[in-house]
């Protein structure tokens, strides 16, 4: 049994294994490369021995083998050259190697014949050279077979064994020691094989386990990579509308702005916003919303085929980046159209249908901006422009806009800078008794007067410094001066303020409006808040709260500029209000306007049924004052009555009239 075990153990050592298709490519790739230069040490060693022996040895011997043996070693050592230039499977590998360890076999024999053949034609030197030659061939040999360990073993077995026989039964010392240097040599030629062969396969396992895992990190980068390049996309795509987003538009714009200046070519860049989304938000609720934004960006996607790209910038706002030419500027306005009304196409959500429309702003580079956000910025402006103006229509950024943005920016400028508690100031404009004209109150109107620009109009600033965050300064420090002036006004009369949406939006603001109302020491039920529609849509909610502490605290609530909002019926069921301003769109010539006199008249039948007063504003002429009176509006305010007043002024106003009705009362006293 252990006879067999040994044997399979030593069939292993010489036979090329192809267990592992890796390490046999490998030995290929090792083994083709030294070939060559083993075919070289034998054809020269063999070369060198017949050499020595040509005066003593037959021709045959020393001619006719050594050729033999040098065509066949040319042969195969040009055969082996051309392998190492080739790429091989294993399979083919395994084959060449197979081939070459049977080839050892006939090679080592009939060299260990020549050699030995050569000994008895020689002297003691030549012998002594024939023993050289077997010794660095040898030597030689295993140096070149290590990557084939089976063909290095049969080699030094099959030359070494026979050969040191030889030379051990010559009787010779000499020959006897060298004979016994080489077996023992050779012996340790072969730990070196073994223990190269051993580094060897395990260094082709540690690169093939590197392989594997330099595979594994590219396949993890990748996964990585593509993760990566998805997480950008979703980071550039709107979740709901899945279109690109605000993040994708201004990198794509700073892209195409700069190929536009590169290329000295245009770009053009339209704004859109939705007219009337948040009403389909209160009335269907947010996923109605949610709707309705998915359908108007599927819209608006369809006309990226003429040469649009379409984003979302939040809420229900949208932006598109257009290709243009020279002089488009009509084709511009009509694309802007086309796309407002297929917005304004019914929406059905559900078994309900829903209109909004949309208003739009066009920018055009290089006719306006120095860059991708200069030029956003004008076409937002000019979207402003069309919502204030002509609502679902598209506006292009033109001069007369740009010199507006000026003044926008040069008043923004201006405003930071101000020393507001001494620039501002107030103007009282009476609110009066349309029959008897006497004053009921007095709205507060603001005034700015900068040393930089002068009287700028609150139709400027205002809206300015919502925008930037300082109405709630402009606010407090109005409403405190205001408080003050009407402390001292003779008689009740009430004073009207103006609140911003902002002065709504958070309770602190309120709960300041409050303190300040409180510290006035003027009775809360003198003090009339007046609100818009649009104070009111910022945050429904939110508002109504405000609205219902300053009613807790006594303070009355008017709704201005009724009428010109999208829901006022809404709100006015829902606030708690007081009173309702009839804006002066609908006052001025009423006496001539048949829809405005039927809508006034509207508000009245409302105001009764819901017990809440009226006041008509912007009232200017006669002919309108008596309309009013005969549909019984009692509050009237405008340039009919009187302009605005300085705080004095009002006072006197007032003083005025209790000296006109104490007069009245002393004449009537008189005549009884």
């Amino acid at each position: 049994m252990g006879g067999v075990n040994l044997f399979q153990a030593f069939r292993r050592l010489v036979t090329v294994p192809n267990d592992n298709p890796e390490l046999t490519l490998a030995q290929f790739k090792a083994f083709s490369k030294q070939v060559p230069l083993l075919y070289f040490i034998l054809l020269t060693n063999m070369l060198s021995l017949a050499g020595t022996h040509q005066q003593s040895a037959p021709f045959w011997l020393v001619k006719v083998v050594p050729l033999v043996f040098g065509v066949v070693f040319v042969v195969r050592a040009i055969g082996w050259i051309r392998e190492s230039r080739k790429t091989v499977d294993a399979a083919y590998a395994y084959r060449r190697l197979v081939a070459t360890n049977r080839l050892v076999l006939p090679i080592s024999v009939l060299s260990v014949a020549w050699s030995a053949a050569l000994v008895p034609y020689g002297n003691d030197y030549q012998r002594a050279h024939v023993a050289f030659f077997m010794s660095i061939t040898v030597i030689g040999v295993i140096f070149c077979l290590m990557h084939l360990r089976s063909a290095a073993l049969m080699v030094t077995f099959l030359v070494i064994l026979p050969f040191s026989a030889i030379m051990g039964l010559s009787g010779e010392p000499t020959l006897i020691a060298t004979a016994v240097n080489m077996f023992l040599v050779s012996l340790a030629m072969i730990a070196i094989m073994l223990r190269h062969y051993a580094d060897f396969t395990k260094l082709n396992e540690q690169r093939l386990t590197l392989l594997a895992q330099q595979a594994a990190l590219q396949d993890k980068n990748r996964a990585m990579q593509a993760l990566s390049d998805e997480n950008l996309r979703l980071a550039n795509l709107d979740s709901l509308t899945r279109i690109a987003n605000r993040r994708s538009f201004f990198s794509n714009l700073a892209a195409a702005f700069e190929d536009a200046r590169a290329r000295e070519g245009r770009l053009a860049i339209g704004v859109v916003d939705l007219d009337g989304f948040k009403p389909v938000n209160d009335l269907y609720g947010h996923s109605a919303g949610d709707k309705v934004l998915v359908e108007v960006a599927g819209r608006l996607s369809t006309f990226e085929t003429h040469g649009c790209r379409v984003f979302r910038l939040g809420g229900d706002e949208f932006a598109l980046l257009i290709e243009v030419n020279e002089g488009d500027e009509k084709a511009l306005l009509e694309l802007g159209q086309r796309i407002c009304d297929s917005i304004s196409l019914p929406i059905m959500i559900g078994n309900s249908v829903v209109n909004v429309t949309g208003s739009m702003g066009i920018a055009v580079y290089p006719d306006v901006g120095l860059n991708g956000r200069d030029l956003y910025e004008r076409a937002d402006y000019a979207l402003y422009h069309a919502k204030r103006e002509n609502r679902a229509s598209v506006t292009v950024f033109n001069a007369h806009q740009a010199k507006a943005l000026f003044r926008q920016r040069q008043v923004e400028e201006v405003l930071f800078a101000a020393d507001l508690e001494r620039e501002l100031s107030l103007a009282y404009q009476p609110i009066v008794d349309g029959r008897s004209g006497r004053t009921l109150g007095f709205e507060a109107l603001a005034r700015w007067t900068s040393p930089v620009l002068g009287p700028v109009s609150p139709a400027e600033f205002i809206p300015i410094a919502e925008q930037h965050g300082r109405i709630n300064l402009i606010t407090r420090l109005l409403l405190s001066r205001a408080l003050r002036e009407a402390k001292s006004w003779p008689g009740e009369p009430y004073l009207s303020f103006n609140l911003s949406p902002h002065d709504l939006a958070v309770e602190e603001n309120v709960l300041r409006i409050i303190a300040a109302v409180n510290h006035s020491g003027i009775a809360p039920r003198r003090i009339n808040f007046e609100i818009t529609e649009t104070a009111v849509m910022r945050d429904f909610d939110q508002a109504a709260h405000s609205i219902e502490l300053l009613r807790v605290l006594g303070c009355q609530i008017s709704l201005d500029d009724f009428g010109t909002g999208y829901s006022s019926l809404n709100h006015v069921h829902k606030l708690p209000l007081s009173k309702i301003k009839i804006d002066r769109c609908f006052v001025d010539r009423i006496d001539a306007r048949p829809a405005s006199y039927k809508i006034v008249k509207s508000v009245l039948t409302l105001c009764s049924e819901m017990g809440l007063a009226a006041i008509a504003e912007g009232v200017e002429r006669l002919e309108e004052v008596e309309v009013l009176r005969a549909l019984g509006v009692d509050a009237m305010q405008g340039y009919y009555f009187s302009k605005p007043l300085t705080g004095e002024l009002a006072s006197a106003r007032l003083e005025a009239e209790r000296g006109t009705i104490a007069r009245m009362s002393t004449d009537f006293a008189a005549t009884e």
